[in-house]
C-alpha cells in the first residue's frame, strides 16, 4: 500500500513538473509575440539556454542551500521511494527556473546573451535559494518568529512572493541597469511606441501560461493525497477577475487582455489554498487593475523600459498576492484561516528586499567586469542577427 501511495504521489508531482515546464513555452511564445521582429530568436533560445543554465544552478548549487539535500549519492539512494525526491526537485526547478524567465521579458531586445546566463546562473544558484529556503524550508527562523510574535508564518502556498514577486523585482533592478532600449524615448522625453510584433503569438503564450498554472497552483500540494479542488477553483476565479478588469481598464486592448489572466494568477498563488472563490476572484480584479495601471505608468512616466511590464506583472502583482493571502485568507472574508496579516506583509516586504539587494548586485557586478547590454549597432541590427546570426524568417 505504501509503496502505491508513493507511486501516485511521483506520478502527481511529475505531472505537475511536466506543466509548470511546458509554462517556459508560454514565457518563450509570450516574449517572441511582444518583442519586434528582429528579436524573436533571441526570445525563444534565450528561454530555452536560461533553463538548461537553471537546472545546472539548482542542482549542484541552489537545491541544497534551499533544502539541505545534495544529489552527489548512488543512484540507489536518490531512487528510494520511487524517486520521490528527484521529481520533487525537478517540480522545484522549473519554479526556480521562472526567475530568469520573468526576467527576460523586461531585459528584451538589448541585453547580452552571455551575460544574462551568467546572471541566471547567479540568481538561480544563490539568491532565489536563500529566499525560498527562509519561506519553504524555515531557514534563519524567520518563520518561527513570525508564529511566535504575530499568530500565523508567512503563508505563501504556490509562489506569489517566492517566485513571482522575487523574480519581478529582480528584474527592476536589471531594467534600471540595463537603461532603455535606443530610441524608445526621445530626448524631451516622449514615448516611441513599439508594438507588439505578432498578437498571435503573444496570446499562445498567454494561454499556455494560463493552463499550465494550474499544474504550477495544484500540484504545489506535492502529495496526491493532499490534492483540493479549492485550489483550481480560486486559480479559475482569479484568472477571471485578471482579464475582466483589464479588459475593462485597458480599454480592449489586446496586449493588456492577455496579460489579465496571468496577473490574477500571479497574485492568487500565495493563497489559492484558503481563499474562498468570491475572495480570488477581487483578488484576482484588483491585479488586473493594478498590472494595467502599473504598466501604463513605468513606461509613459517613470520612463522605466520594461518590454513585458515583467515588473508590474509579477513583481507588483506578485506582492498584492503575498498581503491579500492576509486578507481574503482570513475566517472573517470566507477564507480558511491560519494567516496574519502582520506575518504576510513582513514576508512579502523581505522577499522584494532580498530580490532587490540580489538583483542590484549581481547584475551590478556583471555589468562592472563584463557588461549587460549590446551595443547601439548590434540593437538597431537586432538580436537576432547580432547574437544568433539567423533572422526568424529567412527568404529564399
Amino acid at each position: 500500500m505504501d509503496n502505491l501511495i508513493g507511486a501516485n504521489d511521483v506520478l502527481f508531482v511529475l505531472l505537475g513538473a511536466i506543466m509548470v515546464l511546458a509554462m517556459h513555452a508560454g514565457f518563450a511564445f509570450l516574449e517572441v509575440g511582444t518583442v519586434r521582429h528582429k528579436n524573436q530568436v533571441n526570445a525563444l533560445v534565450k528561454i530555452l539556454v536560461d533553463f538548461s543554465v537553471s537546472t545546472l544552478a539548482y542542482f549542484f548549487i541552489g537545491y541544497g542551500i534551499a533544502y539541505g539535500v545534495s544529489f552527489l549519492s548512488p543512484a540507489e539512494t536518490l531512487s528510494a521511494k520511487n524517486g520521490y525526491e528527484l521529481v520533487k526537485f525537478f517540480f522545484l526547478l522549473t519554479f526556480a527556473a521562472a526567475i530568469p524567465a520573468i526576467i527576460s521579458g523586461g531585459i528584451a531586445e538589448r541585453a547580452k546573451f552571455n551575460s544574462q546566463l551568467a546572471a541566471t546562473f547567479a540568481l538561480v544558484g544563490f539568491v532565489y535559494p536563500l529566499f525560498e529556503g527562509i519561506a519553504w524550508n524555515n531557514h534563519l527562523g524567520v518563520q518561527s518568529f513570525l508564529e511566535g510574535n504575530f499568530g500565523f508564518k508567512f503563508h505563501d502556498f504556490a509562489g506569489s512572493v517566492v517566485v513571482h514577486a522575487m523574480g519581478g523585482w529582480i528584474a527592476l533592478a536589471a531594467v534600471l541597469l540595463l537603461g532603455a532600449r535606443y530610441g524608445r524615448y526621445s530626448k524631451d522625453g516622449r514615448l516611441h511606441a513599439y508594438p507588439p510584433s505578432n498578437i498571435p503569438f503573444l496570446a499562445l503564450g498567454a494561454w499556455i501560461l494560463t493552463v499550465g498554472w494550474f499544474g504550477f497552483n495544484v500540484m504545489s500540494a506535492q502529495t496526491a493525497t493532499g490534492i483540493s479542488g479549492l485550489v483550481a477553483m480560486n486559480s479559475l476565479m482569479a484568472l477571471v477577475g485578471g482579464t475582466i478588469a483589464s479588459l475593462i481598464i485597458g480599454k480592449n486592448d489586446p496586449g493588456f487582455i492577455h496579460n489579465g489572466p496571468l496577473a490574477g494568477l500571479v497574485a492568487v498563488c500565495a493563497g489559492s489554498d484558503i481563499f474562498h472563490p468570491i475572495g480570488a476572484l477581487i483578488t484576482g480584479f484588483v491585479a488586473g487593475i493594478l498590472f494595467v495601471w502599473a504598466f501604463t505608468l513605468t513606461q509613459n512616466r517613470l520612463k522605466i523600459d520594461d518590454v513585458l511590464g515583467v515588473w508590474p506583472l509579477h513583481g507588483l502583482c506578485g506582492a498584492w498576492g503575498g498581503i491579500a493571502a492576509g486578507i481574503f485568507g482570513s475566517t472573517y472574508f470566507g477564507g480558511m484561516g491560519g494567516v496574519s496579516f502582520t506575518s504576510q506583509l513582513i514576508g512579502t516586504l523581505l522577499g522584494i528586499g532580498i530580490a532587490l539587494l540580489g538583483g542590484f548586485l549581481v547584475y551590478g557586478i556583471i555589468k562592472y567586469f563584463f557588461g549587460i547590454r549590446l551595443s547601439q549597432e548590434e540593437e538597431f541590427n537586432g538580436a537576432d542577427i547580432s547574437i544568433h546570426k539567423i533572422a526568424a524568417n529567412t527568404e529564399d
